[in-house]
């Protein structure tokens, strides 16, 4: 199911112009030819109010001329008419047409809407980077206000995320790395940019448009102003793309489908105009240096090139902010050659014990535990200075939790006691 959001508008203020011939869609006449007769010959009977719907095209001046192709040769046939416009007669495929769509979906199994070509592809990225998207510090406040970060931390961030180009998050784990960079990708979601369904390319098809990594908005615009779209577009909100232990180099390529013929965009290519969070950096199925000499180029030219399975090579725009969380120390993981190329390295630290407090305090907060310094003294005492266990960010909600499981078991209210945080903590701390 397709996600969808509120009503908005491109961000960066292009829009893609309807096409008003079948020379304006870049396409040949021959792949459009195929792509109807494909969608034809699954769907039986259409009118071509359908087809052209179904096609993401205007019927007048191109599914007019794609049908009156198909027509004269014989490849379909008028069955009748739903009403007096030529847009509303039914249209079934001749035998002869069956041939030559089974012909067609034997190069390609792909009958979806109609692609754009690579070069307009390529110009609607580079017009609609995420550098147009300039965050001050109270957008930065807002969207981290859920969040206890020092100020340092504070501060390089909003900076980072306007460069639109790389960061770098470490540290320990559980201290935010991956909360921070998922509340920036959800604060850029509120610009919107379009984005193709497909993408042509010597006569093979790239499926872009994702209805799980993509967020479809329903545009404010005018009738007139719809009318002039090119529905071969689809607008959408910036995209947060989110991968992890599962990445791969394969899946940084063009996935192509050996079944349906046709290409799947790697999530470099998905996460256009937005944001790519790599998390959990370096503990990929592929070594590391594998992956960041993988980054080297698009990084550093801001173009990507994908092979498709013919050996061909194609250029692909990179304007995607590509954030690295790791918990793994950085000299372990990449060289001062790749570093050099990664914009903004950010060290999440530990918290200080004020912000241990604030954290502990808000967890209580919201689960309805009464906070108590004495109690929250009491677990510090015993449980980190004692041991010189490492404050964590995470530490807070993961040891309320507990309790809060331990007094429903007993059945008595969740409060901060010696004896239930004992519980929690001896529940929750492990020593390695």
């Amino acid at each position: 199911m397709v996600q969808t959001k509120k009503q908005g508008v491109p961000s960066s203020g292009f829009i893609p112009p309807l096409p008003r011939s079948v020379e304006e869609t870049g396409l040949t006449l021959g792949f459009l030819a195929d792509l109807a007769l494909k969608i034809m010959y699954f769907e039986g009977y259409l009118s071509g109010y359908e087809l052209a719907e179904r096609m993401r095209l205007p019927f007048a001046g191109v599914v007019s001329q794609v049908l009156e192709f198909l027509k004269r040769e014989k490849l379909c046939e008028v069955k009748g008419a739903g009403g007096f416009a030529e847009a509303a007669y039914q249209y079934a495929i001749s035998d002869k047409g069956r041939l030559m769509a089974r012909e067609a979906l034997d190069r390609s199994q792909y009958a979806g809407p109609t692609p754009v070509t690579l070069s307009a592809y390529a110009e609607a990225v580079r017009k609609q980077p995420l550098r147009q998207v300039v965050i001050h510090q109270r957008m930065m406040r807002q969207a981290l206000a859920h969040l206890v970060i020092s100020e340092e931390t504070f501060a390089q961030l909003g900076p980072a995320v306007n460069s639109g180009k790389s960061i770098f998050l470490f540290g320990p784990p559980g201290n935010g790395k991956t909360t921070i960079a998922e509340a920036i990708g959800r604060m850029l979601l509120g610009n919107a940019i379009y984005i193709p369904y497909a993408v042509e390319v010597g006569g093979q098809v790239i499926k872009v448009f994702d209805s799980v990594n993509h967020v479809v908005v329903q545009q404010a615009a005018s009738a007139s102003q719809s009318q002039s779209i090119d529905p071969r577009w689809v607008l959408i909100h910036r995209p947060m793309i989110v991968t992890g232990g599962e990445l791969t180099l394969e899946s940084l390529d063009l996935v192509y489908d050996t079944t349906n013929k046709y290409y799947e965009a790697p999530l470099q290519m998905k996460a256009n105009g937005g944001m790519l969070l790599i998390d959990d950096f370096g503990r990929q199925q592929v070594r590391p240096r594998d992956l960041l000499n993988r980054w080297i180029v698009p990084l550093e030219k801001r173009v990507d090139y994908l092979t498709l399975h013919t050996g061909r090579k194609i250029e692909i725009p990179f304007e995607v902010l590509i954030v690295f969380a790791t918990n793994l120390a950085p000299k372990d993981l990449v060289d001062e050659a790749f570093l050099r190329r990664i914009r903004h390295k950010i060290h999440i630290k530990d918290p200080s014990f004020e912000e241990y407090r604030e954290i502990f305090r808000r967890v209580c907060a919201d689960r309805g535990v009464p906070y108590d310094d004495r109690g929250l003294a009491y677990l510090l005492q015993k449980y980190y200075i004692k041991p010189k266990r490492p404050l964590r960010a995470c530490h807070p909600r993961d040891i309320v939790d507990q309790l809060c499981d331990i007094a429903r078991y007993l059945n008595v209210p969740p409060t901060l006691t010696p004896d239930l945080i004992d519980r929690a903590a001896q529940a929750y701390f492990v020593e390695l």
